[in-house]
């Protein structure tokens, strides 16, 4: 009897892309064998057949896009006495090929069930190949990795995204040894014109080396936004005199400080650090905020401790005093430890927006450019307000667009009104 098998109910999934069929016109298969394998931007998925039987017509090919119900293919339906003598017959016709076996294929129920494997088994996969899906093409390209570097697991050598994250995570326990990024090539320069060679200075040869491993290791997103701080400027300009006969500064900065901690009550994934194996979350349940500081000899970030327990005035005092030593060039390390999250302003130099770089261990950093003056719409007219344009680049591994969306919205809330700090 023919059987027409669809696709089964594959969640909130629809027009998933077809990226392989793994069975073919004349096939003996059995139950829970894979027939198609399909891929979104989350996940792979492997679709396995309900019954046993014999492959009549495929109704799919690789490139299609599928739904629940659209049909994979029609099948000839063999009860459980037929379906074990074809199988015996088909096997003693067509021996098994000596080049590599072909492993059954189990359910996700099945593999559950299994031992763990040990992580450092053979690869399956040929290295070399770096046959993928658009999917963990796509997230191979986001973290810098080569494919033609990681070994597949998947049918034929193809690799998977688990693999990618796999070589990811050998790369970062061993160093970076296993992480192979194409060098650029080396120019010489003297042949267009006079050059002059002069070395790094030490911090920038740490925090380039730093910034480039932040920078391959983490998928950055950066989601941008504007802050009416017209009030805020208001009460600030209000306060600098008393700040000042107590020999402070009252910068923008410590109201940035204020409102970050708060946003990080309000949504505590940003105040996590991802544990090295990339299994779990480390939730913080403190609130040291890094400043990054221009200084003659290169950015640095001191980091200002328990922001939450503290005053502006208090933290204007802090700020100050970790300014001063770092561009004196006297910060211990324990002065830039401890960070949970960073802020990077540009606002005295100039700039509209940009895009910092995660300060890994941490997940989110925040970038501050020059505030203006724009017309803003309010009822039925044009006003001038100041506008602080932010942006917030995260480690998109563990938050999400969304919950950068609600971040930035909470935080640009807090600046225009201050009074909701004291909340």
């Amino acid at each position: 009897m023919l059987e027409k098998i669809l696709v089964p109910d594959i969640g909130d999934y629809a027009d998933v892309d077809v990226i392989e069929v793994t069975v073919k016109v004349g096939d003996t298969i059995d139950k829970e064998a894979e027939l198609i394998c399909l891929e979104t931007d989350k996940a792979t998925m492997e679709i396995p057949s309900p019954k046993a039987g014999v492959v009549k017509q495929l109704l799919v090919k690789v490139g299609d896009k599928v739904s629940k119900d659209s049909p994979i293919l029609e099948l000839e339906v063999a009860d459980g006495s037929a379906a074990k003598p074809a199988a015996q017959k088909t096997a003693a016709k067509k021996p098994a090929p000596a080049k590599e076996p072909k492993e059954p294929v189990k359910t996700a129920k099945q593999q559950a069930s299994q031992a763990e494997p040990p992580k450092k088994s053979a690869p399956v996969g040929k290295v070399g190949d770096g046959y993928a899906g658009p999917g963990t093409r796509r997230f191979a390209r986001e973290l810098g990795v080569n494919l033609k570097q990681v070994p597949g697991t998947g049918r034929k050598g193809r690799v998977m995204t688990p693999d990618v994250k796999s070589y990811v995570q050998d790369a970062m326990q061993g160093g970076g040894a296993g992480m192979q990024v194409a060098s650029l090539p080396q120019v010489d320069f003297t042949k267009f014109g006079a050059c002059e060679l002069k070395p790094l200075g030490r911090i920038q040869k740490k925090s380039g080396a730093f910034l480039h491993a932040s920078w391959v290791n983490i998928p950055h997103v950066t989601q941008f936004d504007e802050a009416d701080i017209t009030e805020l400027e208001i009460f600030r300009k209000g306060q600098k005199e008393i700040a000042a006969k107590q020999g402070l500064k009252l910068t923008p900065m410590v109201f940035l400080l204020k409102a970050v901690v708060a946003c990080l009550k309000e949504f505590p994934k940003f105040n996590t650090s991802l544990t090295t194996d990339g299994e779990q979350l480390v939730y913080k349940k403190y609130y040291n905020v890094g400043v990054a500081v221009d200084t003659p000899n290169g950015l640095v970030v001191p980091v200002i401790k328990d922001v939450d327990s503290k005053g502006l005035f208090e933290l204007a005092a802090d700020l100050g005093e970790v300014s001063k030593r770092a561009r004196e060039g006297k910060l211990s390390g324990a002065d830039m430890q401890g960070g949970c999250f960073t802020i990077s302003s540009l606002g005295g130099i100039g700039g509209t927006a940009f895009t910092p770089i995660v300060n890994a261990p941490e997940v989110a950093i925040l970038g501050v450019s020059k505030s203006q003056q724009k017309p803003v719409w309010e009822k039925d007219k044009f006003v001038p307000r100041l506008m602080l344009p932010v942006s917030l680049s995260y480690d998109h591994r563990v938050i999400d667009g969304a919950d950068a969306v609600r971040f930035t919205t909470y935080m640009v809330n807090l600046l225009a009104d201050i009074r909701r700090l004291l909340l």
